[in-house]
């Protein structure tokens, strides 16, 4: 009974009507509408153009970020080619298909942390051991948090000096192939950086090697006038903001938010909750855009939240508030078959379960958007 009745609660609440706000106010409250996706597999690359057309674009959708990692061809570094890998023709289909919609485009590549997962070990670190910030942890055979190596993610070591050869070189390839002006680096979860063993990080603070990461990167790619964005949780300080070890640091890197160029994006992400965090990256000087992933009911109280602050807040911190952008952290083909309604059902899932998905959230937060610019017309 109590399972049911949160349930047609949460349906209430997904149901409650915005103010209205025409398109062009819409653009002023919201003006980045995002959407976060692993990059399709050349095998699904025409559904995934399709749903850029049929779906991304009537939902006003205007900025794509696509996970590329390893999954493209890269010419200036075949080794580290991942299998499913987009060639260059495949991309400027997606470049085509998202100009025609006037949805920006940007690509992202995982740097510093998540150069492994489970027990594998990701493109880079295999092609260069060398680059492993950690050598001496062994991959296990089978993965199983938390363990004795404190492991999660290996990660690159950011004072080696040849690693950021091979990742200026990747940047550049992967931005010149998506025909962007920005370029997404991850940077999240980062909990491996300037181990003790490490004779390169030995003697530096962890926020320090973080901040110095974050500016490289973003000075290689100011060069070519390309904007840097980056996943905000190592900047947030997990004790302070009240929240747990991935959506926050608890290894120093926080105080690194006051010593990186403040031209970075930051993409704020909360999932099981709407902190309000974004207002402290905001007064920070940063623009500042909100993640939800798979609850719609955190997901439209995100964007209520963006709305407000963009409206309540002065000229100059209002600027730094620039929206809120879907997350889906699965392939591209489950979504779409979750989104399409093709995926098998759990006839063991809960109630909420079939609310709590990525593409329901999606569906439920664009529709609720719509009513910003649709309400006003009744």
């Amino acid at each position: 009974m109590k399972r049911k009745l949160q349930f047609f609660f949460l349906l209430a609440i997904l149901n409650l009507p915005f103010i209205g706000y025409s398109q062009k106010e819409l653009n002023q409250h919201l003006p980045v509408r995002g959407f976060c996706i692993a990059a399709p597999t050349p095998q699904n690359l025409d559904s995934f153009l399709t749903f850029i057309n049929q779906e991304l674009a009537p939902r006003h959708v205007n900025t794509l970020i696509l996970r590329v990692d390893y999954h493209y061809q890269y010419a200036s570094h075949p080794e580290l080619v991942d299998t499913l890998a987009l060639s260059l023709a495949d991309v400027k289909k997606i470049v085509k298909t998202s100009r025609d919609n006037n949805i920006r485009l940007i690509p992202q590549v995982n740097l510093l942390g998540h150069q492994s997962w489970a027990n594998h070990t990701g493109k880079l670190l295999t092609a260069y051991p060398q680059f492993d910030e950690t050598p001496w942890i062994v991959m296990p055979e089978k993965y199983q948090w938390p363990n004795a190596d404190s492991l999660y993610c290996k990660s690159y070591c950011p004072s080696h000096p040849d690693v950021h050869k091979v990742v200026f070189e990747v940047m550049d390839e992967i931005c010149d192939a998506f025909e962007s002006n920005a370029f997404h680096a991850g940077l999240d979860e980062v909990f491996i950086i300037g181990d003790s063993k490490c004779a390169r990080c030995n003697g530096k603070t962890k926020s320090e090697l973080f901040a110095g990461e974050v500016t490289t990167l973003r000075n290689h790619l100011k060069k070519e006038k390309r904007e840097l964005w980056i996943w905000g949780d190592r900047l947030l300080d997990g004790r302070a903001h009240k929240v747990g070890m991935w959506e926050g640091s608890y290894n120093d890197t926080h105080q690194a938010i006051d010593m990186i160029p403040k031209d970075v994006v930051i993409c704020d992400w909360h999932y099981e909750r709407p902190d309000k965090t974004a207002k402290y990256f905001a007064e920070k000087g940063f623009r500042v855009i909100t993640c939800p992933w798979r609850r719609p009911d955190v997901a439209i109280a995100q964007v209520a939240d963006m709305v407000q602050w963009r409206k309540e807040s002065d000229k100059k911190v209002r600027k730094n508030y620039l929206g809120i952008m879907q997350t889906v952290w699965s392939s591209s083909s489950s979504f779409l078959n979750g989104y399409y309604g093709l995926a098998v059902p759990n006839p063991n899932a809960q109630a909420l379960d079939s609310v709590n998905t990525a593409w329901n959230t999606f569906r439920l937060m664009s529709d609720n958007i719509d009513k910003l610019k649709n309400s006003s017309n009744r």
